[in-house]
């Protein structure tokens, strides 16, 4: 009877199914990415990016609603963002239009994957440390949403990327060392998603939907490639002085002003969960 009783109350080994099977979904949606662009089908290949970004902010909220949280779920999405947002966007951009460059075209694309496996692992090794409501460096499902946005809208007007290579090249390196930047993003996450809101907000919801969805290439590059341009503005504000510690390298140093903070921003200021991996 003690032997029964112990291994009811025993934990169950395995793996949560839901969050890692949307894990898995992002997954699968980068790795077509990537096959898309080597067949030629680039405005597939940009698109897939996107989807990818979906399942990525649906299976860390689907393990908190259903209590799956676990280390290999937070390790596997982890793994699964360096293909869809690091080897992924790379490899599109290149197949796009630095194929025909050379090395300025392989070593654009490399700076990429590089500064988005840095961007991992820093993001990785600061859990628990971070200011929750900023992002140190731009996110790495945003810059691959400007690299797959450029690369969607090029195919939407039949754009050759070869013909624009060196500017091709050029984003996606900048995009990648916005990743390692010690830039501040913010992270949207002290907005309160359970509070009432006006009807009025509703109505420009629906209006932002209708615009996007009339020119979803067009309109996810400009949001996105906007919100890349707002980390530098975000930090120069927050600080008295700009520093080199500010925009790269070791942030410890780095004197954000505190005191523009009020009480209800310093209550918000939780650390950053692993289960939030938005990386």
């Amino acid at each position: 009877m003690t032997e029964s009783k112990t291994n009811d109350t025993a934990p169950r080994k395995g793996i949560f199914l839901l969050p890692n099977l949307l894990t898995t979904g992002g997954l699968f949606s980068g790795f077509y990415a990537i096959v898309a662009s080597m067949n030629g089908h680039f405005e597939a290949a940009a698109v897939a990016i996107f989807v990818a970004m979906i399942f990525d902010g649906l299976d860390g909220r689907v393990a908190r609603l259903t209590n799956t949280q676990s280390e290999f779920g937070a390790q596997y999405d982890s793994m699964s963002d360096m293909l869809s947002f690091g080897m992924a966007p790379a490899l599109v951009a290149y197949n796009w239009g630095l194929a025909e460059y050379g090395k300025f075209g392989w070593l654009a694309a490399f700076v990429y994957v590089a500064c988005a496996a840095l961007r991992l692992a820093r993001f990785n090794a600061n859990l628990g440390v971070t200011d929750g409501r900023f992002f140190q460096g731009l996110a790495s499902p945003a810059a691959a949403a400007i690299v797959a946005g450029m690369v969607w809208t090029g195919s939407t007007y039949e754009i050759n990327g070869g013909n624009i290579g060196y500017l091709v090249g050029l984003l996606t390196i900048i995009t990648g060392l916005l990743m390692v930047s010690n830039f501040r993003y913010n992270s949207f996450k002290d907005l309160n998603w359970r509070d009432r809101v006006s009807f009025l907000t509703i109505l420009l919801v629906v209006l932002v939907f209708v615009v996007i969805a009339a020119r979803p290439a067009e309109m996810l590059f400009g949001i996105f490639f906007i919100y890349a341009c707002s980390g530098p503005i975000t930090t120069i504000r927050s600080v008295r002085k700009l520093k080199l510690e500010h925009v790269v390298g070791d942030s410890d140093d780095a004197d954000f002003d505190e005191s523009e903070k009020t009480p209800t921003e310093n209550a918000a200021a939780e650390p950053v969960k692993p289960e939030d991996n938005k990386s």
